[in-house]
């Protein structure tokens, strides 16, 4: 079965230390957790960087026994198995069960760059199968707000990649859910998040019905669990690529409203007429009409929407940073359409793939170079 977890990272500093190199491909692909002792010495240490930078890569076109693996490294079976077993899911090792005894491990291709190439064709192709689980649930129609803004600071990929296979009864899934604990949308260890009507799965569900960006604030009252929490979820969801954080520009009324009130309340209707902006982008009618209501504690943000009206959206940008407030931010679907969403996905994965690619062939060089 192929399974495997890409991270992106950016391109190593190092481009002839060998162990620098390595240690950087297995974080890339996610092989060990990078805590406790696992990361001492840069992961140097760790069976899988000794195995793979002591053995597989060196010799890249010959086989290797578990068993002779396991004496030279000093590992149990079960220990090395664990590690061998993670590779060859990722499509970096096959192995033989020709002759008799212990299985045979190979570098698939025959080289780095081969094997790299073709976890590249195998994520790529099984990352496309697996979204089309997403077009039964989808039903939002992917109109985009007056004014839309893009996320200018999208996290680094952390998707999962794994074949399709029926959900077993036992776990409560469904073909969704399962997608979702394989491409990370319920982090390393999906418990009993992986059943339907979970909480992961409904805040899901919520996203492919709805084309503004969803607020903490919303979801936790639908769902009925803590904002925090809805924040978590919704940044795991943001890792896979998946969904994306945009500003809620449909909520900039909202936003001027409170940060006009703060403001009066902090330091009166002078500083709002002068460093406020009021004066600066707002008519003498509109000023007045707001400092009065203001004074008397009945401003309303329909009336902030209607005094504000006649500005671009620039203006109206300008005036709610003069004024020192912020634009609400919410999370929504990273496409329109479920083809868009593949498309980015795909593009992002095909990024970070590339530079598996560029650090596969540094490593060849450098052992060649050694």
């Amino acid at each position: 079965m192929f399974r495997m977890r890409i991270v992106e990272l950016p391109l190593p500093t190092s481009q002839r230390d060998t162990d620098s190199l390595v240690a950087w491909l297995i974080e890339a692909f996610a092989l060990i957790r990078r805590q406790g002792p696992a990361s001492a010495d840069g992961g140097t240490a760790s069976p899988v960087h000794r195995l793979l930078r002591h053995h597989i890569l060196l010799h890249p076109t010959h086989a290797w026994d578990a068993g002779s693996l396991a004496d030279e490294l000093g590992l149990t079976a079960a220990s090395l198995n664990h590690h061998l077993g993670r590779l060859v899911e990722a499509g970096l090792l096959g192995y033989t069960d020709e002759g008799k005894g212990w299985r045979r491990y190979y570098l698939q291709g025959g080289s780095l760059r081969a094997a790299v190439a073709r976890v590249k064709v195998n994520a790529v192709l099984v990352t496309s199968q697996r979204l089309a689980v997403l077009n039964d649930a989808w039903t939002r129609i992917g109109e985009a707000m007056e004014v839309d803004m893009p996320d200018d600071a999208p996290l680094p990929l952390h998707l999962g990649v794994a074949d399709r296979r029926p959900p077993s009864l036992e776990s409560g899934a469904d073909d969704l859910t399962l997608w979702m604990a394989d491409a990370g949308l319920m982090g390393d260890r999906p418990g009993k998040e992986i059943r339907v009507g979970s909480a992961t799965h409904r805040l899901f569900l919520m996203l492919l019905d709805r084309d503004l960006p969803l607020s903490n604030d919303e979801a936790a009252e639908v769902l009925d669990i803590p904002t925090a929490r809805v924040g978590r979820l919704l940044e795991r969801f943001r890792a896979t690529g998946v969904v994306e954080r945009v500003p809620r520009t449909d909520r900039l009324p909202t936003s001027l409203w409170s940060a006009m009130v703060s403001q009066h309340e902090r330091r009166g209707p002078e500083w709002l007429l002068t460093k406020g902006g009021f004066q600066r982008l707002l008519s003498d009618a509109n000023q007045n009409a707001l400092i009065s209501a203001l004074d008397k504690g009945s401003l309303r943000p329909e009336d902030v929407a209607a005094h504000v009206a006649s500005l671009s959206v620039d203006d109206s940008m300008l005036l709610l940073n003069l004024l020192g407030g912020r634009l609400a931010l919410g999370h929504r679907l990273a496409g329109s359409t479920p083809d868009r969403l593949e498309r980015h996905l795909l593009e992002r994965l095909e990024r970070a793939l590339r530079r598996v690619e560029r650090v596969a062939e540094l490593v060849e060089e450098s052992i060649l170079q050694d």
